[in-house]
């Protein structure tokens, strides 16, 4: 009688067990779902104002006194411009991979008329030994692009080692460290020209760049396409829910068939 008892203790404890794992995975998955759905919103919006804003009219570059309240969501890809100085002998290349193959970018620092220094991506090069003061005359230009925030840290396991001169990320402080930048340095890098604007290289095959040394730095380079699977994702998560639905009816069932 006791071990009779005893196992239908058991038997609703594992049952309570197997009912709150259920609960909780179905709660998780169904959580995870909405959290990728609301992420696919977020990138929707987030599409449609980059695209406004590469397309949109270049405005002044932000001066120090907007810094404080400069955002991914509201200013990543802002078309700017500015007008200074490049200041030579202070470029860094920053490991590249784009269209034309691995290369570099090539970040120069820009004293605007306004009284700060801004860096900014001159384009793409295929090497190091590129000349990175080639045309800079130290008269003022003017320069439009798109407004890119720093990227702090270096690529993925792989960091910045300013000292040995190796950038694999547009670390816009630690640059301005190294090459000891007058300030004040603004908190993001411009990328020169515009995807929307770059002009149609003759013979130049994806990866394989044959082109003449002033073709360089190429401009407009800038990825301005965003990755957005979050609505299979969503469906795959409430696709698990849906499976723990099912799995804990063939546990009732089968449970019952055994009572029976």
């Amino acid at each position: 009688m006791k071990d009779g008892t005893g196992g239908r203790r058991r038997s609703v404890l594992r049952a309570a067990l197997l009912a709150l794992v259920g609960i909780a995975l179905f709660c998780g998955f169904v959580g995870l779902g909405i959290w990728q759905i609301e992420r696919r919103s977020w990138k929707l919006a987030l599409i449609e104002a980059v695209n406004q804003r590469v397309a949109a009219a270049p405005v002044p570059a932000p001066g120090p006194e907007a810094w404080p309240k400069l955002s991914f969501d509201g200013d990543e890809y802002r078309h700017v411009s500015v007008t200074g100085r490049y200041e030579a002998g202070k470029s860094v290349f920053v490991q590249a991979t784009t269209d034309y193959g691995g290369g570099f970018w090539l970040m120069t620092p820009l004293r605007d008329k306004c009284g700060f220094t801004v860096l900014v991506d001159r384009g793409f090069v295929p090497s190091k030994d590129f000349l990175a003061d080639a045309g800079l005359t130290g008269e003022p230009v003017s320069v439009t692009g798109l407004m890119r925030l720093s990227e702090p840290g270096g690529a993925f396991l792989r960091s910045n080692d300013p000292k040995a001169g190796r950038w694999y990320s547009r670390d816009v402080t630690a640059i301005a460290a190294e090459k000891q930048l007058e300030r004040p340095v603004a908190p993001y890098f411009i990328d020169a020209g515009s995807p929307l604007e770059r002009p149609q290289l003759p013979n130049v095959e994806m990866g394989t760049p044959d082109l003449p040394p002033d073709a360089y730095p190429i401009e407009g380079l800038t990825r301005v396409a965003f990755r957005n699977q979050h609505l299979q994702y969503a469906l795959t998560w409430f696709a698990l829910a849906a499976l723990v639905v099912v799995a804990a009816v063939v546990v009732v069932r089968h449970g019952r068939r055994r009572e029976g």
